[in-house]
């Protein structure tokens, strides 16, 4: 985004500007309607847009055009410029969003002014972006399983609205990544997205800390409240806020204001809030450690993000972009993973669910080999039974067993964890296994792992 857009319906103007524009050292282009002008942002977002307000024969007049620019691109400086202009028009365009305001016939040296002024106003808005998004943290989500679709479904619902989320899971499955993931493909998306943990923020400088704080000595500090105006402050494990602190909070829900720490004149903000928690609010407020009042602002949209246990399908896709990324942020190998290691990593059991997953990539990459696939031996085991020199070391249960009961345990076992493994889907279960589909429902229902009632359910969804 080098190039400025010069849109105005007299030719000899928009020329006569651009030409100017390139003595200069800027790249531009030309539009003379509206048509033009939307089809080449289309093509190419400008750095800048230099717009005339009236535009003859034309579906979109100038204001029209400045509308729709700052709703989808409000990075971009637009100028309007006018033959016919006055205070009124100047106000109207000022409070659409346009960054300056030129009558014709206008100074050169007055266009040139605003127009360096605009253009680095741009660079830097643009540099901003680009650093919240690096400092931000990760916004894409992956997947394929079925409950994977099902968040993102919920998600999408919730992105364009203001309305309050609350995000319910586990630790380690992803509820900050869901909550940057909505404020990425919101409306808000250019605006802030802080982050506060309420569990690793001291109760005695919580306020501080969300308010900001007035003092003679040290003058006025805003606090993340005033960091997030505009965009979308996102409470991570808000069960652990003070008491004290949920009652301030939950004014500012009300009324968007606040007094700083010290302070006496209300900051007016305008917030979308997200939070999450992995503690059941409704016993949190049977104890009293939480306001009921507070729980019900927040949960206006619960969505509950899943844990790993229902999500095996996506292991593989996770695990490859945990060494993708691991590659790219620290230089650890780019190594693929072994059919075996990924069928280990789809069976194992993960509480600490994605974040667990990630850290078990990267000790791996971290102790493992500079090359090659990573081999199941490299995983860190977690099971009950283990591989050593191709024999399976047997839990003390099974050892004590008889041939016929040890045989029986070990195949509900392993069918089972096949089953979890694919998601409960039976077809796909049986493909790896090496059963017939109706061979793998008798085995099932004779071991009784599955009932006949739930196979025949099962078995007709996967049809």
């Amino acid at each position: 985004m080098s190039d400025i857009l010069v849109v105005d319906d007299e030719r000899d103007i928009r020329e006569l500007v651009s030409d100017i524009l390139q003595d200069e050292g800027f790249k531009t282009r030309m539009a003379g309607n509206a048509d033009e002008c939307m089809a080449a942002i289309g093509d190419k977002t400008p750095a800048m847009m230099i717009l005339d307000i009236w535009l003859k024969d034309s579906h979109m007049d100038g204001i029209d055009i400045l509308k729709k620019v700052k709703q989808d691109y409000p990075e971009v400086p637009v100028v309007i410029i006018s033959g016919h202009g006055n205070i009124e028009i100047a106000v109207a365009a000022i409070k659409q969003g346009a960054y300056d305001f030129i009558e014709k016939p206008f100074n050169i040296d007055q266009l040139m002014v605003v127009i360096r002024r605009g253009m680095e106003t741009s660079r830097l808005r643009r540099e901003n972006i680009e650093l919240k998004q690096k400092d931000s943290g990760p916004s894409e989500m992956l997947g394929d399983s079925a409950s994977y679709k099902v968040l993102i479904s919920q998600l999408d619902k919730v992105t364009n609205s203001n309305g309050r989320v609350m995000l319910t899971g586990p630790a380690g499955s992803g509820k900050e990544l869901a909550a940057r993931y909505i404020h990425t493909n919101s409306n808000r998306a250019m605006a802030p997205f802080v982050s506060v943990g309420c569990a690793s923020i001291e109760s005695d400088r919580m306020e501080e800390v969300l308010f900001g704080r007035e003092s003679p000595e040290r003058g006025v500090e805003s606090g993340l409240l005033e960091e997030a105006n505009g965009g979308i402050i996102y409470f991570d494990e808000v069960a652990d806020m003070p008491l004290g602190t949920q009652s301030k909070i939950l004014r500012v829900l009300v009324d968007q204001t606040f007094l700083r720490v010290g302070g006496n004149d209300k900051v007016q903000v305008d917030l979308r809030v997200i939070s999450s928690t992995s503690r059941d609010l409704e016993a949190e407020i049977a104890a009293e450690r939480f306001r009921s009042e507070l729980y019900h602002r927040l949960n206006v949209v619960p969505i509950a993000v899943p844990d790993l246990e229902e999500r095996r399908e996506d292991i593989p896709m996770l695990a490859e972009y945990f060494i993708d990324t691991l590659n790219r942020e620290q230089g650890l190998p780019a190594r693929s993973l072994s059919g075996e290691a990924t069928a280990l990593l789809q069976t194992m059991e993960w509480p600490g669910n994605v974040r667990q997953l990630r850290n078990v990539i990267e000790r791996v990459l971290i102790l493992g080999d500079s090359s090659g696939e990573i081999t199941a031996d490299e995983v860190p085991e977690q099971s009950e039974t283990a591989a050593e020199d191709g024999r399976v070391v047997l839990s003390g249960a099974i050892a004590t067993m008889p041939l016929r009961e040890a045989r029986e345990a070990f195949e509900r076992e392993y069918l089972m964890t096949q089953i979890n493994r694919f998601g409960g889907n039976i077809s796909r279960t049986a493909e790896f296994v090496g059963m017939e589909r109706s061979a793998l429902h008798r085995k099932l229902k004779s071991l009784g792992v599955v009932s006949g009632a739930k196979a025949a359910r099962e078995d007709q969804a996967s049809d």
